[in-house]
């Protein structure tokens, strides 16, 4: 039997269909590339956005022909979106086609479910709460990802409870992997030709946190990983900065293999919207964590996440954060609208910003940030950057394209004496920048 995912959401959700995919697999099945031509279609969700929420229901919808055309085709919905509260119920009642529910802590049970299904009559629900590790993760099978790169989870859940957010409610409290899985993983990885792995979790330092012995943290395991024969680069997403402390900052700085790419959402620069997000810092916090990590690693690439429109911001607290994103610098700046989220705090607080002065405001915060990113790219003009390249452009096949240790986008002329291949290391010559990405020529 074939099988097709689709997948809604972030690199979790990313790496929770590669273990999908994985578990299939691994349990006989194979992956189709045509949704059309798959007994089983797994549409895994999201909802930490109402945007991603509805196209996942969009999605879900349109299935409904491809049932009526395929009576034993099996659909099942996966992920954060049926793991909310009542949601499983809703989607019950609006869509009769759909055969499986299965939560956040359901995809280890998901092959035996399938095997359920077909010798029964009626929707099979799983969203217990039940977090159980697997001793050993399957690899993905051949061609499902790129064989030079892969990412694994070192913690799930969230501890945090950040007033906007619905992870904590849809992937439960935090739980680290033990440490010796996760370095059984990365070492098989390494033997299938894996250069770069990416470690990932809603928090990824706040790893060991829940260990009884103390003796593990997210800073040991980097350096147990960065010891390993055979890994040329580790990155790692999502860090709170609040979890940051001198200990990781001084362990990346040492290491040989860990990239120089700090990705810490500050969500706000107001400390008054901090305070009400429940981040657990504020603005000065957070200026000197990246003044710590640029005076030991001045070449640095530091990127951020940003909300705009929380409830009871006001003209003035926007300009806040508009003033300090311009005195901190980022290289680059992912900026989103509040979403309010039912389920979460904010949700429910007073004062929520209108539409239209959201979608102003974001604006207002792009005008600030491109111009500083663009800005920062252009000193790297004339310099040299080592890059794994990662394949061809889609925009434009005679260039290919790789990333800095920064994890900045270099694009180059494909040179066929050269015989690169993805996965490759090598050195280009930045000649021109733009905004989101460099331009350059092998060296």
């Amino acid at each position: 039997m074939k099988y097709f995912i689709k997948t809604f959401g972030c690199q979790m959700n990313d790496n929770d269909s590669n273990s999908i995919s994985a578990l299939l697999y691994q349990a006989g099945y194979s992956a189709s590339t045509v949704v059309e031509e798959a007994d089983i279609i797994i549409v895994n969700t999201c909802c930490v956005r109402e945007s991603a929420e509805n196209r996942a229901f969009g999605y879900i919808g349109s299935l409904k022909s491809l049932k009526e055309q395929k009576p034993a085709l099996i659909i099942a919905i996966c992920g954060c979106m049926a793991q909310k509260n009542g949601v499983a119920a809703d989607l019950l009642r609006r869509y009769q086609h759909v055969g499986l529910i299965l939560g956040t802590f359901a995809i280890p049970r998901l092959p035996k479910h399938l095997s359920t299904y077909r010798d029964r009559v009626g929707v099979i629900v799983d969203v217990e709460e039940v977090f159980s590790e697997p001793a050993h993760t399957p690899l993905p099978p051949p061609g499902k990802t790129a064989a030079f790169k892969a990412q694994i989870n070192i913690i799930y859940g969230c501890d945090n409870y950040c007033t906007y957010c619905i992870v904590p409610y849809v992937r439960g409290r935090e739980h680290s992997r033990q440490p010796q899985h996760i370095m059984e993983q990365v070492q098989a990885l390494i033997k299938t030709g894996v250069k770069e792995i990416q470690l990932l979790g809603q928090n990824v330092n706040a790893y060991g946190k829940d260990f009884s012995d103390k003796e593990w943290n997210f800073a040991r395991l980097l350096r147990e990983l960065d010891a390993l024969d055979g890994i040329e680069r580790i990155r790692y997403m999502t860090s709170h900065p609040r979890d940051f402390n001198a200990e990781l900052i001084e362990t990346i700085a040492s290491a040989k293999h860990i990239c120089h790419h700090f990705h810490l959402p500050l969500q706000s620069g107001c400390d008054k919207i901090l305070a009400a997000m429940n981040r657990g810092y504020d603005t000065e916090y957070y200026a000197s964590l990246l003044k710590n990590i640029r005076s030991l690693m001045p070449n640095s690439t530091i990127t951020s996440d940003l909300i705009v429109g929380f409830p009871g911001e006001t003209d003035e607290d926007f300009q806040q954060t508009l003033d300090f994103i311009a005195r901190i610098r980022l290289d680059a700046a992912y900026t989103f609208i509040y979403s309010q989220r039912s389920g979460t705090l904010a949700a429910s607080l007073p004062s929520q910003v209108q539409p239209q002065l959201k979608k102003e405001r974001l604006q207002s915060l792009t005008a600030i940030q491109n111009p500083i990113s663009l800005n920062i790219n252009e000193d790297l003009i004339g310099k040299t950057q080592k890059i794994l390249v990662e394949g061809a452009s889609k925009n434009n096949p005679a260039c290919w394209y790789g990333r800095t240790d920064g994890h900045k986008i270099a694009v180059f002329i494909y040179d066929e004496q050269a015989g690169l291949k993805p996965g490759d290391i090598t050195q280009v010559r930045i000649v021109a920048a733009q905004t989101w990405n460099l331009s350059g020529e092998l060296l």
